[in-house]
Order: C-alpha cells, then sequence, then structure tokens
C-alpha cells in the first residue's frame, strides 16, 4: 500500500505542477491520474488502499470544511442567508424532477427508479466546490457580496437535502418500512442538530486552547481528530434513523472559533492549508480512482443527453434562485457554473441502489443503469466543471478591494508569519 501512495503523491505532485503551466486546475490532472491508475484501467494501485480510499476521501474532505468553516463569516452570511436557503433544495429539486420526468423514456426505468436516479445526481460536489471557494476567498474574488459564502454554504445543505430524499425513495423502493413524515422532517432537524453541536464543539476546543495554548498544529490536529468522530457519529445515527448533519457540524467548528478569536483562527486555518496539500492529493485520486469508464460506457448517448437536459433544468433553478439578491448577471452566471460538477456524492452512493436490490434479490438491471449514470456524470462533470469555475471566478468576479472582511483576513494573511511558531 505504501508503495501505491508513493506513486500517487508523486505522479499528482507532477501533473498537478504541469497542468498550472497550462493554467488548467491541478485536482482534474489528479482526478486523472487516480482514474489511470485505478481498477478501470491500469489496476496498479493496491486493493488495500482502495479498501480505505473511503475513510481517505472523508479526512480530505473534513480538511477542508474545517477550512471553509474558518471563511463562514457572520456578516458574510447575514447576506446571503436567504439565497443560501433557496440554492439548498431548488437547484436538486429541479434536477431530480427533470431525471423524473425523462428517465423511463430516455433509460427504461420506472419512474420511482428515475427518482433515485434524480437524487443520485442532484447532489453538487462538495470535493470540486469547496476548494474552489475558498481560494476565491483567500483571492478576495466576490467576497464583497459573499458570493462564495454563499456557495460554500447551499451547497454543504444541498447534500444533506438530496441524501435524505434519496434514503426515502430507496426505502419506498425497496419495500422497507419508511416513515415519510420523520424523514423530511429530518432535514431541518439534522441541519440545527449538527450546526447546534458544531457550535458547542467549537466553544469547548476554543476554551480548551485558550486555557491551555497548545501548539497550533496540535489544535490543528485536534480539531481534525474531533471532526472525525463527528463524521462517525452521523454514520451511527443514520444507521438508526436519527438526523444529524455531520458535516455542517465540522463547518460550524471553524465559524464558531472565527467568530471567538480571529488570530487563533488564522493561526489554524494556515496550518490546515499546509495539511491540504496532501489532503487534496488523496481527495482527488481517491475519486478519481471509483470512475469506471466501462460502466460510464454502458450508458450510452441517452445517458449522457439524459445528464446535460438535467444540468440544463438546474441550472435554471439555481439563476431562479440568485434573482432578487442585487448580483449581477455576471454573479448569477458564476453561481449557476459553480452548482455543476458532480463527483464527491456519486461516487458515494451511485453502486447503492445496485446493491440494495441485488441483496433483496430483484433484478439489477435498473441499479446498474444507476450506476453507469452516475459514473457518466462524474466523468461529464467534474473535470469540465473544475475548470468552468477556475475560469469563472478569474472572469466574472470582482475583486473586493475593502480591508475589513473578518473571514478574509483570518485565512489570507502569509504562513509564512507563522514559520517562527514552534512546530
Amino acid at each position: 500500500m505504501a508503495i501505491s501512495l508513493a506513486e500517487i503523491i508523486i505522479l499528482c505532485l507532477l501533473v498537478d505542477w504541469v497542468f498550472r503551466q497550462f493554467k488548467i486546475p491541478g485536482l482534474i490532472g489528479m482526478l486523472a491520474i487516480g482514474a489511470l491508475l485505478g481498477p478501470s484501467v491500469l489496476d496498479s494501485i493496491d486493493p488495500a488502499l482502495l479498501q480505505v480510499g473511503s475513510d481517505l476521501r472523508m479526512i480530505a474532505l473534513i480538511v477542508i470544511l474545517l477550512r471553509a468553516g474558518f471563511e463562514l463569516s457572520r456578516e458574510s452570511l447575514n447576506r446571503v442567508g436567504i439565497q443560501a436557503l433557496l440554492l439548498s433544495f431548488i437547484p436538486a429539486a429541479f434536477e431530480a424532477l427533470t431525471v423524473t420526468a425523462l428517465g423511463p423514456r430516455f433509460l427504461g426505468l420506472s419512474v420511482i427508479e428515475s427518482a433515485i436516479l434524480g437524487c443520485v445526481l442532484g447532489a453538487v460536489s462538495p470535493a470540486v466546490v469547496v476548494p474552489a471557494m475558498v481560494r476565491f476567498i483567500q483571492e478576495r474574488r466576490g467576497t464583497a457580496k459573499g458570493i462564495p459564502t454563499l456557495v460554500l454554504a447551499a451547497a454543504s445543505i444541498d447534500d444533506v437535502t438530496v441524501i435524505v430524499a434519496y434514503s426515502v425513495l430507496i426505502g419506498i423502493y425497496s419495500g422497507g418500512k419508511v416513515n415519510i413524515a420523520w424523514k423530511v422532517a429530518g432535514v431541518p432537524i439534522a441541519i440545527v442538530v449538527g450546526i447546534g453541536v458544531g457550535l458547542l464543539l467549537g466553544v469547548l476546543l476554543y476554551r480548551m486552547f485558550d486555557r491551555f495554548n497548545p501548539r497550533a498544529t496540535k489544535r490543528a490536529l485536534t480539531i481534525i481528530g474531533v471532526s472525525i468522530l463527528l463524521v462517525q457519529l452521523g454514520d451511527f445515527l443514520e444507521t438508526r434513523d436519527l438526523p444529524f448533519a455531520a458535516l455542517l457540524a465540522v463547518m460550524a467548528i471553524g465559524f464558531i472559533i472565527l467568530e471567538r478569536r480571529e488570530s487563533m483562527a488564522h493561526e489554524l486555518s494556515a496550518k490546515l492549508g499546509k495539511i491540504w496539500v496532501f489532503a487534496e492529493i488523496i481527495l482527488f485520486s481517491m475519486v478519481g480512482a471509483q470512475v469506471n469508464f466501462q460502466a460510464a460506457a454502458d450508458a450510452g448517448l441517452t445517458g449522457a443527453a439524459l445528464i446535460l437536459i438535467a444540468l440544463a433544468a438546474r441550472s435554471v433553478g439555481t439563476y431562479l434562485c440568485t434573482l432578487g439578491a442585487g448580483f449581477t448577471s455576471k454573479e448569477k452566471l458564476f453561481i449557476v457554473i459553480s452548482y455543476l460538477p458532480k463527483a464527491t456524492v456519486q461516487a458515494a452512493i451511485g453502486s447503492a441502489p445496485l446493491m440494495v436490490m441485488a441483496s433483496r434479490g430483484m433484478p439489477i438491471a435498473p441499479g446498474e443503469t444507476i450506476l453507469a449514470v452516475a459514473v457518466m456524470s462524474i466523468v461529464l462533470t467534474a473535470p469540465l466543471g473544475a475548470w468552468a469555475i477556475a475560469w469563472a471566478g478569474k472572469a466574472l468576479l470582482t475583486v473586493d478591494t475593502s480591508s475589513g472582511m473578518a473571514s478574509h483576513r483570518a485565512v489570507t494573511e502569509s504562513d509564512a508569519a507563522y514559520e517562527a511558531l514552534e512546530d
């Protein structure tokens, strides 16, 4: 496993440098390296590494979500609250309903099978979106109107909404007993409880750090450890049908520390930025390794057409959410583009319907179709979406020249200021 990990690190660092010379986001190269070395092409990654790939992806996602939390200043959230709420479910609903309506004609699925596919496709990818928004906040692009913060907050809640809808539909389809009212009520409950637990833990961690004053590296590692436990708690509660948005709790930890002490948030963001260099490689290479090109090819042109039509419907929903918020046409276009990439959720649950159908003795052909289209959505949207977001941020967002944004000050000061600190 160590050799495979070393190969991935070296190749990803190399391709990241090469891609950046051509003004292409480095993560596209990392996705390509993962796909190339993965089971679908060269199959050279140690199976032991692939077995722990989901855990590694989650740890890497935690790192970037923690960094995102340090950028969610109260002033920015106050500006974008309503739009973030709308973006958390309307675009996904537009996309899922479109897939539900067209799935029977395009792919021969039943209505409920098409609805399940719509939920699988409906989630935006935090793996692609969050790092880009972190970078734009550091560059102060669009921060005057809180646009990166808007996308960060909305995308995180979007995933919670879609996964809950998916769990309801797959439960009904497989013949299980599903309390629909509880599932629907569970969405706001999961959000509120997740944020509340995160804020509470953030306060406790802040007070502990303030009292004992551990080194910045130990603070960062402590927060990462607590966040991993939070995600495990979320998985445990999910098996017992108890709503808890663990990833929102992770982001809330960073938010409350930023509110309490900006300098401490700065230290932690700087340390997490260094850890992210490694975590980014792990996240995108492991996502790339999940890509099954044969499954994507099996979806065919009809699957690709369905994905593109659904993305068009999603874009309409996203655009409607931006109306009345004072955004320019360029800013609206940026938000629409930012809401297109698929990767993390599709890689995580794309194969789940197939496994459910196989375990229940049901025909597996619909599950194979759902998996194929989910994989194709990653192939089509992750690299192109990453490139489009990078282009759109520079071409469509203006740089904020004011000096009063707390979230910016907490994350953009040079890491060199902390090199003198003891590690």
